[in-house]
């Protein structure tokens, strides 16, 4: 079971800071797999950190009583220098395993990630595909009682995908799931209720079709809405310093950056495909340019973005959390003398990448001191 209690949440920015998720109570029942529900920016992601512990509350509690995991498939806590055997090792003995449980994690997840001889390599050499292949394999060779899962779905080619998600159901048929995902299909295979995030709000449905049909129903009536009004406005410029753009700006180049996003998947994908089909030469290569140039323009919107107010006090509070989780783990490790005296090489390590951690947080400590003094 985990209990939410007034739980207030909110991320403080340039221009002023509204509440994500105002006085929610809940109580997750034990078994029971749920959906969150609700449009982009709602706060769904930001409640499941909350309920996997990556982040903390401004106000109110999260209460586990069971065993929670961290977000399926989340690589953010790699060390790269690592190899993808010492990460393995590294969090199965963070999760408290013996030498035999330790020897059987490496071995599910060597055989789960598929990626042969690089498994005994850094990470840092790794593509995006190979480390999430990993990272997945990791989040599912532990049995918990709540999984956790942000958008997680399988990745890499057709087999390993039908792989994957094979595995992944098997977890969740033994134990149960908290999940955000704009899949509704999965939602609805996968989650018996829902909860719609709206306004800050939490409602809690018995019925996953409910939630889903609450959140159709809304969003219906906004379109309505919408296309009553006059739509004729001024464009908004983008031009300037990022530094000084105010909120209708950030909300103009987050819609931009969006549509970006959208157009470079649809190119991707039918890149892929013609790949795959062994297209001419020459229309693969049209189709490459296209993508490389989607590509870009998506950069250069991030870019801009990360130069915000917003999007700087985003990108620090993200690493500043990331330091915080990093440097608790380490110090824990440290402590819980888990290392014999034969492991000198990764007590040493562990004293680096608690070194690194803090300056990480020092860095992101320091930047958000600098933005706090803007306003």
């Amino acid at each position: 079971m985990i209990e939410i209690k007034n739980l207030y949440k909110r991320y403080h920015n340039h221009h002023g800071s509204d509440w994500v998720l105002k006085d929610i109570n809940l109580t997750i029942p034990t078994g029971v797999s749920v959906g969150l529900i609700g449009r982009n920016g709602a706060g769904k992601s930001t409640l499941l950190r909350l309920i996997a512990g990556m982040d903390t509350p401004d106000r109110g509690e999260v209460i586990r009583h069971s065993r929670v995991s961290w977000p399926v498939g989340l690589a953010g806590g790699m060390q790269n220098n690592m190899t993808g055997r010492q990460n393995t090792k590294f969090v199965a003995r963070a999760q408290g395993c013996g030498p035999e449980e330790v020897k059987r994690v490496i071995e599910f997840v060597q055989d789960f990630a598929e990626i042969g001889e690089a498994f005994d390599e850094p990470v840092r050499t790794y593509s995006s595909g190979m480390r999430s292949r990993l990272s997945f394999g990791l989040s599912l060779s532990f049995d918990f009682d709540v999984y956790i899962s942000d958008e997680a779905t399988a990745v890499g080619d057709r087999a390993f995908k039908a792989k994957a998600q094979a595995l992944f159901k098997e977890r969740v048929g033994k134990s149960s799931l908290i999940m955000v995902s704009h899949g509704e299909g999965i939602l609805r295979d996968l989650c018996q209720v829902g909860i719609y995030i709206k306004d800050g709000q939490a409602f809690w449905y018995d019925d996953i079709n409910e939630a889903i049909l609450a959140y159709h129903s809304d969003v219906d009536e906004q379109k309505k809405s919408i296309s009553a009004e006059d739509s004729e406005e001024p464009a908004v410029s983008l031009e300037g310093d990022p530094a000084t753009f105010n909120k209708v700006q950030i909300q103009e180049l987050r819609r931009q950056l969006k549509e970006a996003r959208q157009y470079m998947n649809g190119i991707f994908q039918r890149f892929r495909q013609a790949k795959s089909e062994k297209w001419p030469k020459n229309e693969l290569s049209f189709l490459n340019d296209l993508r490389l140039e989607a590509s870009e323009h998506v950069d250069q919107l991030n870019s801009i973005l990360v130069k915000t107010p917003v999007g700087a006090r985003q990108d620090a509070k993200a690493k500043l959390n990331q330091a915080q989780l990093s440097i608790e783990s380490f110090n824990k490790l440290l402590a819980s003398e888990r290392f014999g005296d034969d492991d000198v090489e990764y007590k040493a390590l562990i004293e680096k990448f608690l070194q690194e951690s803090h300056v990480q947080k020092e860095n992101a400590e320091k930047i958000l001191s600098e933005l706090d003094g803007l306003d």
